[in-house]
C-alpha cells in the first residue's frame, strides 16, 4: 500500500541531498521507493565522477536500478559494517517511520539497523504529527490466518494486500505476503511493535521506532534536516 503525494521535485531534493552524504570509500545501504530512487541515481552520478562506494540493495528493484547507474554492489553478509543507509518512508512523526509501501520493509529494516547512520528521505506529504497509517506487516503465507486473529485482538484491522496486476496477492522478495493492519493513530507506537515483532509467523513489520538518525524532507525551495536524538527529540 504505496503512500501517495508529493511532487517529483520534493522527493529529488531529500534524495540528493541525502546521497551528498556520501564520502569516498563507504558502504551505502540503498533504500527501496521512489524518493530513494533519486538517491541511488545520485550516487551513480558520483560514481561516474570518481566517487568510491559500495551499496547494499534492500530489495530486487534497488539493486536494478543500482545496477543500471552503475553503483557498485554487495550483499549484507559480505560486509562488517555499513557507515550510511538511505531510505524513503511512508510516514515519518518524530523520527519514527511506517515503512513498507513497497513490501520491501523487512530487508530494509535489516540494512537501517545494519547502518552507523540511518538517513530517512521523504516529501512534505509523509510527515505526520503521529503515525496513522496501516502498518504492513510481512507474514509466512501459512500464518496468515493466525497473524490475522492476533491483530484483530489487538483492535487492529488487518488486510491482505492484494497485487495490482494479477490475481492474488502481493508476494514480497522473501517469499511472503503482507498484512496491512489499520490500528489509527499511535501516539506510542514502540509497545504496538514489540507486540507485532513477537507474533509467532511474522517475518517483520513496518514500524521503524527509533532507527532513524536523521529525516531529510524536501520541500518546493529546498531540504530541510531534522537531526534526531536517540529518543527521537
Amino acid at each position: 500500500m504505496k503512500a501517495s503525494g508529493g511532487t517529483d521535485e520534493q522527493k529529488r531534493r531529500a534524495g540528493e541531498s541525502a546521497a551528498a552524504l556520501v564520502e569516498d570509500g563507504t558502504t551505502v545501504g540503498l533504500g527501496t521507493g521512489s524518493t530513494a530512487a533519486y538517491a541511488i541515481r545520485a550516487l551513480g552520478r558520483a560514481v561516474d565522477d570518481g566517487l568510491d562506494v559500495r551499496g547494499v540493495p534492500t530489495s530486487f528493484a534497488s539493486r536494478q536500478l543500482a545496477r543500471e547507474v552503475g553503483v557498485p554492489l554487495v550483499s549484507l553478509d559480505e560486509v562488517e559494517r555499513l557507515d550510511l543507509a538511505i531510505d524513503g518512508a511512508d510516514q515519518a512523526a518524530c523520527g519514527d517511520l511506517i515503512k513498507g509501501g513497497g513490501a520491501a520493509h523487512a530487508r530494509e529494516k535489516v540494512v537501517a539497523a545494519a547502518a552507523d547512520r540511518f538517513v530517512a528521505v521523504v516529501d512534505p506529504s509523509k510527515v505526520a504529527a503521529a503515525l496513522d497509517r496501516p502498518v504492513p506487516v510481512e507474514v509466512l503465507p501459512d500464518a496468515r490466518t493466525t497473524v490475522a486473529k492476533h491483530v484483530r485482538d489487538r483492535d487492529g484491522d488487518p488486510v491482505l494486500r492484494a497485487a495490482e496486476r494479477k490475481d492474488g496477492p502481493v508476494v514480497t522478495d522473501n517469499g511472503n505476503v503482507v498484512l496491512d493492519c489499520e490500528f489509527g493513530e499511535l501516539v506510542d507506537p514502540e509497545p504496538l511493535a514489540a507486540d507485532l515483532a513477537a507474533l509467532p509467523g511474522v517475518v517483520e513489520h513496518g514500524l521503524f521506532v527509533d532507527l532513524a538518525d536523521e529525516v531529510h524532507v524536501g520541500t518546493d525551495d529546498g531540504v530541510r534536516v531534522r537531526e534526531l536524538s536517540p529518543t527521537g527529540d
